[in-house]
């Protein structure tokens, strides 16, 4: 008995290695084979640093150079909440790939017991009531289903993919808090930046208002003037009132990305100026082919429709006969220590069949699911390709064009610095009215707000380019090579 058992089990295990899902292929990307071209006349054409790495070989202190920004990157990635949900994702994917992997191997448990009974008069072969005891001890292989088409092990293949996909979502999880933190770290400075020069020309404002007023009290100008004057003092007013709730709210942007309060940061470095931020600008796109195997959210979703494409196989499967074998032996006596003597053995055997015959249409309908789940997986991936491949292309397009916006916008910055040193001479020397030295205040104002903006923006760019790329995901060196399509290792 006992070998006839091992030989079905070993029999079920070498057939439980095929399965009736349809083979894999990966669909074509929906886009196209290389990424578009800057606008004309805004081209790179002679990169910085000359980097020719790519972004997955640039760790992200390399990549975020500013002592300030790299600590407040450690501490959200280790205090984030949203990334420790993911990281906690990973661990009930694996459990539950555990457990759907452990169907494949039949369940032996050992039995035990001792059992009193009354037996009545009238059940008794002798007409009289007696009392039965017995000891039992034994093992018993329960239900184990003999996979010969393959539905468990096609349940556990998507069981399998599942968990790789919830890496992969770990992995892009990962690489989004660390755009995240910097981006909200860079708006919380160009907010900072932009109020201080809002507070410095409110205060100059009122000193020329000051200044106006007494004019004003002397006859020596207009009421015009005066107005004017004062008309500039209440929008620098209003300009630092808005910058100063707009700090303050891009603070607790980033307080609520790195998961602390930034003062509870230990030895928190002083912030420098957006103009003196350096970043790798010029990072090498590649082919749009490369995304494929760069970006984590595009491995998701790839074992996603390997999971989808696994449950067709276990959909399959349930068409076909399902074996399953209940088996036991065991060793019963009336006293414990004859528990184990010769004529106690006893055993039992129990294969089944169940064979669908009609269900009405379940089956077909399960099946029909799957192929739809596929389908929607496939639309799923291909959309995610797509999205990939625009965030690429416009962090490329405007690459160019923010280098260009930056420099011609400190050639502003400076222009109306120099007009406005000049119509404050012209107008101390009675040459003008205040009105040439009201208005070159206004616009040397608006061109200092626009570049610490346009230098926001560039900055911004090279980090979506990083992300775009699949940059950030380790603090040095070059990424780990990530789990193929194919593998079938056990987590």
């Amino acid at each position: 008995m006992t070998k006839t058992l091992t030989a079905v089990l070993l029999l079920a295990g070498v057939l439980s290695g095929c399965t009736l899902a349809p083979r894999y292929e990966r669909p074509g990307a929906p886009v196209s084979t290389s990424f578009p071209a800057a606008p004309e006349g805004y081209g790179q054409a002679e990169p910085k640093s000359g980097e020719t790495r790519r972004a997955t070989e640039i760790g992200w202190r390399e990549f975020f150079t500013d002592p300030r920004l790299q600590a407040m990157i450690a501490t959200a990635l280790e205090n984030n909440r949203d990334l420790r949900t993911a990281a906690l994702r990973i661990e009930e994917a694996r459990a539950q790939y555990q457990v759907t992997r452990a169907d494949l191997l039949p369940t032996v448990n050992a039995t035990g017991g001792y059992t009193r009974q009354q037996i009545s008069g009238a059940a008794s072969p002798v007409g009289t009531g007696y009392i039965a005891e017995y000891w039992q001890a034994g093992g018993a292989v329960t239900s184990y289903e003999l996979d010969f088409f393959g539905r468990v092990r096609s349940l556990s293949n998507a069981a399998l993919s599942q968990y790789f996909a919830t890496e992969e979502a770990q992995r892009a999880a990962h690489i989004s808090l660390v755009s995240e933190v910097a981006k909200a770290y860079l708006a919380e400075r160009s907010y900072d930046e932009q109020y201080v020069i809002a507070q410095n020309t409110l205060k100059t404002r009122e000193e020329s208002l000051q200044l106006a007023r007494q004019r004003f009290e002397a006859g020596a100008t207009s009421a015009l003037d005066l107005r004017d004057n004062e008309s500039l003092v209440a929008q620098a007013r209003v300009s630092a009132a808005e910058l100063a709730r707009l700090r303050a709210q891009a603070r607790n942007a980033l307080e609520l990305l790195v998961g602390t309060p930034l003062a509870s940061i230990p030895n928190l470095p002083p912030a420098p100026m957006l103009s003196e931020e350096r970043l790798i600008s010029d990072i090498p796109p590649g082919l749009p082919s490369d995304l494929l195997e760069q970006r984590p959210d595009i491995r998701q979703a790839e074992q996603a429709l390997l999971a989808a494409n696994a449950n067709i196989g276990a959909a399959r499967a349930a068409f076909f006969p399902r074996i399953t074998l209940t088996g036991s032996v065991s060793s019963m006596s009336r006293d414990f220590s004859g528990l184990f003597e010769a004529g106690t053995k006893a055993w039992a055997f129990t294969p089944q069949l169940v064979l669908p015959i009609f269900d009405f249409g379940r089956n077909m309908s399960n099946l029909d699911l799957a192929h739809v789940r596929k389908n929607i997986q496939i639309a799923n991936y291909e959309r995610t390709i797509q999205t990939a491949f625009r965030e690429v292309a416009d962090a490329l397009v405007a690459r160019g064009t923010l280098e260009e916006q930056v420099a011609g916008q400190e050639q502003v910055r400076e222009a109306e610095t120099q007009r406005f040193e000049l119509a404050n001479l012209r107008f101390r020397s009675g040459i003008t009215g205040q009105l040439e030295l009201l208005d070159a205040q206004r616009q040397l104002f608006t061109a200092e707000q626009a570049l610490i903006q346009a230098r926001q923006l560039r900055l911004n760019n090279a980090i979506d380019l990083y992300r775009a790329l699949g940059g950030g995901l380790t603090e040095t060196g070059p990424v780990a090579t990530a789990a193929t399509p194919q593998t079938t290792a056990t987590p």
